[in-house]
């Protein structure tokens, strides 16, 4: 029921859910109030634990959510449009302290996850930071590179979590971890794309984690980014339209039928990169992509609550060799790329409430991601003669199920099991040179199990001090191997504004599936790496987290991990902690390499008052390893700092300040990426680069300054609400470095620079 109410121009409903963040089961009686409001604006929660807020003026708001025996919570920055219903879903942490012992003081920290087992090193990400941050673009995984510990570069959106390769993060959604949902993914960057696929018009808030995770998450070495997506709005059909320079984008929402609470939602992206021709690079005019996701809520009275969830998309390129000869340069302007790529994932999740604070909750799941690349190279004859193709196609069935059960005030446990079939078509070639027949590099097909079960408590030893311990271990079918992972975190309450923490974990993952069929070049072998064992990390983390004031947040994180077990190749600097983009790598390997990262991260955020917010985070850190010649070196990754600065002001304009503009940026300054010394001789007698290898990774390009610049006006009517917006990645243009070229024009060596601008301007109209 509400409690009332103002009366305003344009006016929005608040409606959403109030559960107990460790049962997952509904709060009655909760009270969910705009903080500050004159008069008070606010409801009550029903038996389902939902509430209705309404009518509310447009705006930005916090609310505060408050019921005997939890503690109180803040949610910031909460944005009110006419356009659309505001949905929230917010937890509560059950209080263990009686009442008349101290008073309690709401929760405001951001900083906390989604997840009650994740104590350190683990963020919420909310989809408006992602819609609102410069430089997040709609798409989370940029947004997730201005957080403390992340490194990333403007070309492609791949994830350095503390100096690990982005192929060692984890992506899941609603539980299920899936192939790395990027358009163009692995073209770049192993693990990293062009855009995530997942529109900001879909994604709830999810935690992002950058190590010593919770034992649920298994094959996951350096973090995980556990996405999750909203449903659909029970009681109004709703639309949003949005046209920009990079394409078209369409969603809708709503019951499927009038006072139903099943409900859909779902979103379809079209884009086409033409638009921005003159400043992307060469080739880049020819990309499309599109993608399509959705969401399908089906609570039921007796037999719980069924979701079905989807996400797939298609992804297109070509690349033709320069016309006239005496434009071509390089070796790539003699070649014609035809890139096709699709990935799909599919889901069904149902969660089913017991008795005595205890659910379950299961997922059947399907994915797939299917890579066609094509390369043809000009002859001495002037034709196009085949030179490389990558054709893989990966199929995967998963099953996952846990209990989650609170046994008293003071004890949470969560136990599980997930077991993935893996069905895989495998093929690799390529040409030693121009003319010759390609080399068969991997060419497979078969059936492998990645199995894993896990076992975590959560403990509150006293009122402050909280232990989560665990384990998890996982089996890969394909060659026998085993992992068992110890979890272990703590967390003391030092008063009303300070925490300490503490966790370790043991944390594995397997390689590409392709990489276990390779054959070596060198011995003509097959399959020699079929025996490789999981990559293997220690982590340990420290954490030290400071409410400032009600608006201001500190937070230090100390940190350090071993690897071990790392792919290496015998006597040689090779690592696979620095393997990028080398699809045509084939030789054999060992599990002798090791890595170490180490490193500060620090985070001071300020939120949004009088509408204006900053974020600043720092992170310095060190990442080597140790390769097949057991020699200790700088790793790729190792820039050895990150500096962001976002800051953002938001003013209400108009005839009754019903209106927004707001202006965000962001400043990020950080190393520059490393990279080996150029073999002169060998690359003068081969016409093509050779670097000196011995010497890996002992250089570093310049230190990058990017600025990334959002402006945005939202204009409110009664029924509808429109806004124009320009988003600009590298407004500076700081060019990417990756190594250089051979050009067998000059007999000499040129750069390999790219300079990515997108610039993005749109109207989106949501009604």
């Amino acid at each position: 029921m509400s409690i009332h109410l103002v009366k305003a121009q344009s006016n929005q409903v608040i409606r959403g859910i109030v559960t107990d963040q460790t049962t997952s089961l509904p709060i009655q009686f909760a009270t969910v109030s705009i903080v500050n409001s004159q008069p008070l604006i606010g409801a009550v929660t029903d038996s389902l634990g939902a509430f209705v807020v309404a009518p509310v003026p447009t705006g930005r708001y916090d609310i505060e959510v408050s019921c005997i025996g939890y503690h109180k919570r803040i949610v910031r920055e909460v944005l009110v449009v006419s356009g659309k219903q505001t949905q929230l879903a917010i937890g509560l942490e059950e209080s263990r302290i009686q009442l008349d012992e101290v008073t309690i003081t709401p929760s405001v920290n951001k900083q906390k996850s989604l997840n009650p087992f994740a104590l350190v090193s683990a963020r919420m990400l909310s989809v408006e930071e992602a819609s609102r941050y410069a430089g997040g673009f709609d798409d989370p995984a940029r947004l997730a590179s201005a957080f403390a510990g992340v490194a990333s570069n403007n070309s492609n959106n791949g994830i350095v979590v503390r100096g690990n390769a982005p192929r060692y993060l984890q992506w899941r959604m609603e539980g299920t971890e899936i192939p790395s949902p990027n358009h163009f993914n692995d073209l770049r960057s192993f693990g990293g794309g062009t855009l995530t696929a997942l529109s900001a018009q879909m994604l709830a808030n999810s935690d992002f984690l950058t190590g010593a995770f919770p034992a649920e998450y298994s094959n996951a070495l350096s973090g995980v980014f556990d996405m999750n997506l909203r449903k659909g709005n029970t009681e109004k059909t709703e639309r949003t339209i949005q046209l920009g320079l990079i394409g078209l984008e369409s969603s809708q929402e709503g019951p499927f039928k009038k006072g139903g609470k099943s409900s859909y939602v779902y979103n379809y992206r079209y884009s086409t990169l033409g638009l921005l021709a003159p400043v992307l690079p060469d080739g880049a005019s020819s990309i499309t992509y599109q993608d399509l996701s959705f969401k399908l809520h089906f609570p039921t009275k007796k037999a719980g609550v069924f979701s079905v969830w989807g996400l797939g998309f298609i992804d297109s390129a070509n690349n033709n060799p320069k016309k006239e000869s005496t434009d071509r340069k390089y070796y790539d302007d003699s070649q014609e790329d035809k890139i096709r790529m699709r990935t799909g994932a599919l889901g069904v999740n149902h969660k089913i409430f017991l008795k005595n604070n205890a659910y379950i909750q299961t997922a059947l799941s399907a994915t797939v991601n299917e890579t066609d690349w094509q390369t043809k190279a000009l002859n001495q004859s002037e034709q196009l003669v085949p030179f490389s193709n990558i054709s893989n196609t990966n199929w995967e069935y998963a099953l996952s199920t846990f209990l989650n059960k609170r046994f008293g005030n003071k004890h949470t446990n969560r136990t599980g099991i997930r077991v993935r079939f893996l069905n895989y078509n495998l093929l690799l070639n390529r040409a030693a040179s121009v003319g010759e027949n390609p080399t068969e590099i991997v060419n497979a097909s078969g059936n492998s199990v990645l199995s894993s079960a896990f076992t975590n408590s959560s403990i509150f030893l006293t009122a402050g001090l909280k232990l989560n311990v665990g384990a998890t271990a996982q089996y890969f079918s394909l060659n026998n191997r085993y992992s068992i992972e110890p979890r272990m975190a703590l967390a003391q309450n030092i008063g009303e504004k300070h925490t300490v923490g503490l966790a370790y974990g043991l944390h594995s993952r397997i390689e590409s599936l392709y990489m276990y069929y390779n054959n070596s070049l060198s011995t003509d072998e097959k399959a020699v790496n079929k025996n490789l064992d999981f990559t293997k990390a220690h982590h340990l983390v420290l954490s030290y987290d400071w409410n400032i004031t009600a608006l201001m947040h500190l937070k230090i994180e100390p940190y350090f991990q071993q690897l071990f077990n790392v792919p290496v190749m015998a006597g040689t600097s090779f690592s696979a902690v620095n393997f990028q983009s080398d699809w045509f790598f084939a030789e054999k390997l060992i599990n002798e390499g090791q890595g170490r990262n180490y490193g500060l991260d620090i985070t001071l955020e300020k939120y949004i008052s009088n509408g204006f917010y900053y974020m600043a985070t720092t992170s310095i850190f060190e990442s080597k390893y140790k390769g097949g010649d057991d020699v200790w070196r700088d790793t790729r990754f190792n820039r050895n700092y990150v500096v962001n600065l976002l800051a953002g002001k938001e003013w209400k304009v108009g005839k009754n300040k019903q209106n927004t503009f707001n202006i965000n940026g962001r400043l990020t300054f950080q190393g520059g990426d490393r990279f080996s010394p150029i073999d002169e001789e060998a690359t003068k007698a081969k016409k093509a680069i050779v670097y000196d290898e011995t010497r890996a990774y002992s250089l570093h390009s310049d230190p990058i300054t990017n600025v990334h610049l959002t402006l945005a006006y939202t204009k409110n009517k009664a029924k509808s609400s429109r806004e124009i917006a320009l988003k600009i990645v590298n407004l500076t243009q700081q060019p990417d470095f990756f190594g250089y070229q051979y050009n067998f024009r000059t007999g000499g060596v040129d750069k390999d620079v790219e300079t990515v601008l997108l610039p993005n301007l749109s109207y989106k109209i949501q009604f």
